[in-house]
């Protein structure tokens, strides 16, 4: 699989009721294969990938997402808009009361053939994690399954974790790790499957919130050196 378009471990982000929010998802392959993983499918290496990601607090456990839409840049193909996703998210809200949080957020997209095999695809995510002193520890469980398609199959999962440490008030540092572990029936061993390794920073430069880092794919993934950035931007006072 190509770099995906959000490279991101959900934690107890929510935007306040009634309040709208906007990421900027953004990640370049700077190396790996030039191949793509089936005929017609986009090469992730020198491929550019921006997701605006529109969000809206419903109230203080329910959020509402879109990606819209997802977009690819390319030195052959320019521009191109290749699907849109939407997503609800929820987060327990006594659990963020005790510096701790678990949640669920499930997401249905439909993309172009470029980007996958089947166009309609479902996820429903776990979300756990906490505060320990200036730590923070963060896990998703993933479970993916195809909603209509020609290459139907298992439901396939995949876990991500993040550790990071409060360096200065305003800087966390850390690792993020994303592990593709095939079949949620019978999983398959790392090699075999995606992973790719993040050294990732936190930080706000007045109301913008930034999360950038660089990472490497390894075990059965196409891509070499990634670079992300998440960029929040503030809407509204």
């Amino acid at each position: 699989m190509a770099a995906p378009e959000e490279i991101q471990v959900y934690m107890d982000e929510m935007n306040d009721p009634g309040k709208f929010g906007l990421d900027l998802h953004n990640n370049y392959v700077v190396s790996g294969d030039e191949g793509s993983d089936y005929p017609g499918g986009q090469a992730s290496l020198h491929t550019y990938r921006l997701t605006p990601e529109f969000s809206y607090g419903l109230d203080k456990s329910f959020e509402l997402g879109a990606y819209l839409p997802l977009l690819t840049v390319t030195g052959q193909n320019g521009v191109r808009a290749q699907g849109v996703k939407a997503r609800i998210k929820y987060l327990s809200p006594s659990s963020r009361d005790r510096n701790r949080w678990w949640g669920v957020n499930l997401e249905i997209g439909r993309v172009d053939h470029a980007l996958d095999t089947n166009p309609w695809n479902v996820e429903l995510k776990g979300i756990v994690g906490g505060h320990i002193d200036k730590w923070l520890l963060a896990a998703n469980f993933n479970f993916d399954a195809v909603v209509s398609g020609p290459q139907h199959g298992p439901v396939s999962v995949d876990v991500d974790t993040k550790l990071s440490y409060l360096a200065t008030p305003n800087l966390r540092l850390g690792l993020e790790s994303y592990n593709g572990l095939g079949a949620a029936s019978h999983p398959g061993p790392l090699s075999s499957q995606d992973q790719s390794l993040y050294l990732a920073a936190d930080t706000r430069i007045s109301r913008w919130e930034l999360n950038v880092g660089i990472g490497r794919g390894y075990g059965a993934s196409r891509d070499g050196w990634i670079v992300k950035a998440i960029v929040g931007v503030p809407l509204g006072q």
